[in-house]
């Protein structure tokens, strides 16, 4: 008996059965169970009988990810959808010599953690990062963007991009304003850990895969609709925040309904069948068409580095933004329509007048900002702050960062809409 085994352990009246963890003492087992929790059993009550001998390959070998092991052929009537993972828990599988959750990368890895995917499209795998989402930086924003051209120059018909879901709107704003794609680019993540019975991994990378074989070319972050595995919403990638913890449907679009909903047992159904992908998708608004058969991505990845986001609050100290002095660039999450204290006002015109870029948003959750209703606001305007309409506050960071280095005005450029992070107009949605 080895860890790895698939074992029936039967104690008293209750019997056991799944496979045989590591333990760290002699004396007891440590059973994982098909619904994913662990049990343990205490050896000597234990009557523990062998089903099948190395039912899973302890080394992360094909049957690591819990399924048949899935081999990836080409398959011309397929699309190819191209898996580049930067970290993060939907490719996960449980490792059996430890017992604990580690993340799988590579295409074939990623086919047996959601066995689900095999027959969908032919899949590309592609390292980024192997990273912790939290650990995110500009640097690797660079890299996937340069990454994800070169998988559409290879021939790429979507690209499905594996992230951490804790800064995952922060990359799929970056890509958005440093990438012009002709094919879907779609971001998903999962919520809970591939060993867990709730875990979400499975829906959002079938549905993602689904949406990036759709007909649009949008840069989208695919996740849970609902706590339930019914839908999944397309979000762009712009106007999305995750705002919840843990719920499995966690992310939502900001100030409106997403861009579409992917039916999950549509999705499930479609298959190779790229008509069916796009039947599966109820649009809520007219998303951007694809890009003519073999077009390129432009790219432009610039990105000033030396740009803040500060958040107002009240009672706070004007010499705490002593160290905004020389930046490039400053984002402002300002109370209501854009309002900070008036104290602060002569930092930020000190700001402005040594070069700074300075950016009001909103603390609110929706609406936009409008410096002209109170005086507050048109003391702010006459220090030469710029108004960032509706943008998200995290959107308006990465949005600086980008016009500072590839517009001749970034402060212009902060008013105008780039990659629908702005909208011409707030209007009621519910």
């Amino acid at each position: 008996m080895q860890p790895g085994d698939r074992v029936r352990v039967d104690r008293g009246d209750v019997t056991n059965e799944g496979v045989l963890l590591p333990s760290t003492t002699h004396d007891h087992l440590v059973v994982k169970l098909d619904g994913g929790y662990n049990v343990g059993v205490d050896r000597a009550e234990a009557d523990v009988e062998v089903l099948e001998s190395g039912a899973r390959d302890v080394d992360g070998g094909a049957d690591a990810g819990g399924g048949e092991a899935s081999e990836i052929t080409f398959d011309e009537d397929l699309p190819t959808i191209s898996l580049i993972s930067t970290g993060g828990t939907i490719a996960s599988t449980v490792d059996y010599r430890t017992g604990a959750v580690t993340a799988q990368f590579d295409a074939e890895d990623v086919l047996r953690a959601v066995p689900d995917l095999a027959g969908r499209a032919n899949y590309r795998g592609r390292v980024v990062a192997n990273i912790l989402s939290e650990n995110m930086e500009p640097a690797i924003w660079r890299e996937l963007a340069e990454a994800v051209e070169d998988e559409i120059a290879a021939g790429a018909d979507g690209v499905v991009v594996m992230h951490g879901t804790d800064t995952m709107q922060y990359s799929a704003s970056a890509l958005s304003f440093m990438l012009d794609s002709p094919v879907p680019v779609v971001f998903t993540g999962s919520q809970r850990s591939a060993d867990r019975p709730s875990s979400d991994n499975v829906m959002n990378a079938v549905c993602a895969v689904e949406a990036a074989k759709a007909d649009h070319a949008e840069t989208l972050v695919c996740m849970h609709a609902t706590q339930s595995d019914d839908a999944c919403a397309l979000h762009r990638g712009t106007r999305v925040r995750k705002n919840h913890t843990s719920r499995r449907d966690a992310f939502e679009t900001v100030g409106g309904a997403p861009l579409g909903i992917v039916d999950y047992e549509a999705a499930a159904e479609a298959g190779a069948d790229g008509d069916a992908a796009d039947a599966a998708i109820e649009w809520n608004r007219e998303p951007l068409p694809r890009g003519e058969a073999g077009a390129d991505a432009d790219l432009a990845t610039d990105l000033e580095s030396d740009v803040e986001l500060v958040k107002f609050t009240p009672g706070m100290d004007p010499a705490a933004w002593d160290y905004l002095d020389g930046k490039a660039g400053v984002v402002i999450e300002g109370t209501g329509l854009g309002h900070v204290h008036t104290d602060l006002i002569p930092r930020i015109e000190a700001l402005v007048a040594d070069g700074t870029v300075v950016a009001m948003t909103s603390q609110c959750l929706a609406g936009r900002v409008c410096d002209r209703v109170y005086d507050t606001g048109r003391d702010l305007l006459d220090a030469g702050v710029v108004e960032a309409g509706d943008t998200l506050p995290g959107t308006a960071k990465v949005k600086l960062m980008w016009a500072l280095a590839n517009t001749g005005d970034a402060a212009d450029a902060m008013g105008r809409d780039l990659a629908g992070e702005l909208t011409a107009e707030s209007q009621p949605w519910r």
